[in-house]
């Protein structure tokens, strides 16, 4: 018993210590990144750089009199600059029941969902795209670039039957919907069911030659398919293909906190 204490003070306690609070960081880096305030923060890591580069380094005593004097209000600017940012963290946190919730990182999914369900009722076709670990910079370069936030209405404007886009497919990368109207490349499997068009032949064919997960709604039927691994899954609901991708970009996440973590240790 004695052990045990001994290795809890001396050791463990000090593991649990780090990965906590690696893990708030690597939560407040997802919170700011891709706003404004992300710059503002690399700003604020600069400044206190600096000051201690003044200050402890080559002893510039003016500039870091400055400095400090800035430093001593450094609390109220945070609150003020972050206010947005601390605000949603913080309903974030309140929102979270038992881990039951998803992260509102993925809240792209459930625009994606949105529009795919919409996009099935109407019977109007559509071919997405989600880049994984295999780059599809490629195809992007097929198509129009857009880098904009996926959201229901921009699906739904891009697969509309009368947009110069719609014939081709759309490739998502995490929370941008980097381009519309990207060529992909077809399958040329010879026992594809013949109901099956170009947009099943060009989902299976990315998904032989990368790991992205192309989702198809058929012209025709409204039927909804995923095609993964060279294999497509037909028949899916809305419902059972977000649960897919919640589990899908969870893992993720998953792997790039442990990525981060080990690169800290390093």
């Amino acid at each position: 018993m004695d052990f045990l204490v001994k290795f809890w003070q001396s050791y463990l306690v000090h593991i649990i210590d780090i990965l906590i609070v690696t893990y708030i960081f690597y939560r407040l880096i997802l919170l700011v990144k891709g706003t404004r305030a992300y710059q503002v923060a690399l700003g604020i890591i600069l400044l206190f750089l600096l000051t201690l580069v003044t200050r402890d380094i080559i002893h510039l005593r003016t500039l870091s009199w400055l400095l400090e004097k800035f430093w001593m209000a450094g609390v109220v600017i945070l609150i003020v600059v972050f206010q947005p940012e601390l605000r949603t963290g913080l309903a974030r946190l309140g929102g979270r029941h038992f881990g039951h919730t998803s992260p509102s990182g993925l809240d792209f999914i459930k625009e994606i969902i949105a529009a795919i369900k919409e996009l099935a009722e109407q019977r109007i076709g559509a071919l997405i795209a989600l880049e994984q670990e295999t780059g599809l910079r490629d195809y992007v370069e097929t198509g129009t670039k857009i880098n904009g936030e996926v959201t229901r209405e921009l699906l739904l404007s891009i697969f509309y039957p009368r947009s110069a886009l719609h014939d081709g497919a759309v490739i998502i990368h995490n929370h941008n919907l980097l381009a519309a109207g990207c060529i992909l490349p077809l399958s040329d499997e010879a026992n594809i069911a013949p109901v099956l068009g170009t947009r099943h032949r060009a989902a299976l064919g990315l998904s032989k030659v990368s790991d992205a997960w192309i989702i198809v709604v058929s012209e025709e039927t409204g039927i909804i398919s995923l095609a993964r691994n060279g294999k497509l899954e037909r028949g899916i609901e809305p419902e059972q293909l977000g649960n897919q991708l919640y589990n899908l970009h969870r893992k993720k996440e998953e792997r790039t906190f442990l990525h981060f973590f080990q690169k800290l240790k390093s």
